[in-house]
């Protein structure tokens, strides 16, 4: 077994007790991720303009505002609001014209490119859902769902580890599906789905097995038996299904 900067934080991440291997380096990478733009990336000129251009979105604005870097977050807030105030005042005005009466209803919504109020509605919504950070993070996460697969295919213990865990959040297991045929093929990636689907199906029963536990605890006539592994269930499916959100 090699270890090194992509492949370790993939051995310790499957030796812990979870439901998705890949949140816990998820989480991990979002951590860095708010410490270096309320850090460093402050006063890194570039870092700024795509900050300017793209902000955060509302997941990653209160993860740095429950850091605590008031002014960190103050500055880049400013610099972007500044920067959508300006664009926004372009928008607008293309709202005002593409509304204008006496244009036919269907061009005012519409339009010609740039000219109805249908463009304008996306070109802000483009705006609301851009977030650097969410692009840092998958950027990373990626590369790390490259490297487990990497690592089924070319570390010898890693099959056997990988097995005994509990599969992954859908969201990770799509990204692994997906990713699966550009950098397995044959049988190689034959073998990865089966085990993949086979963890992963068993696992999600297993979680909503535990579930309807829970919610069958509340019943009277179950009050005094025990709990099992239901205590943190709902929790617990929360993330299976999407992502390491509670």
């Amino acid at each position: 077994m090699k270890l090194h900067i992509d492949t370790a934080p993939v051995w310790e991440a499957y030796r812990q007790d979870c439901e998705c291997p890949l949140c816990l380096i998820n989480d991990k990478i979002e951590a860095a991720s708010v410490e270096y733009f309320l850090g460093e990336s402050v006063m890194e000129p570039s870092q700024r303009i795509e900050v300017n251009e793209k902000g955060f979105c509302g997941r990653h604005f209160k993860l740095m505002f429950d850091a605590g870097n008031r002014l960190g977050l103050a500055l880049m807030t400013h610099t972007y609001m500044k920067n959508t105030v300006a664009r926004l005042e372009a928008l607008m005005k293309r709202a005002q014209d593409a509304a204008g009466e006496g244009r036919p209803v269907f061009k005012r919504i519409v339009g010609k490119k740039d000219g109805g109020l249908q463009q304008v509605a996306d070109e802000i919504r483009s705006m609301e859902d851009a977030c650097v950070m969410c692009q840092r993070v998958r950027e990373n996460m990626e590369r790390y769902v490259y490297t487990v697969l990497y690592m089924y295919k070319n570390e010898a213990d890693f099959p056997a580890l990988f097995e005994k865990s509990k599969g992954m959040c859908l969201k990770h297991y799509t990204e692994a599906v997906r990713m699966a045929p550009e950098h397995l093929s044959g049988q190689a990636l034959k073998n990865f789905i089966s085990v993949l689907n086979n963890i992963e199906s068993t696992n999600l029963k297993r979680v909503a097995d535990e579930l309807e536990w829970f919610t069958r605890k509340f019943d009277y006539r179950n009050e005094d038996k025990p709990w099992g592994n239901s205590r943190d269930a709902v929790e617990r499916s929360i993330n299976k299904l999407r992502g390491h959100v509670v």
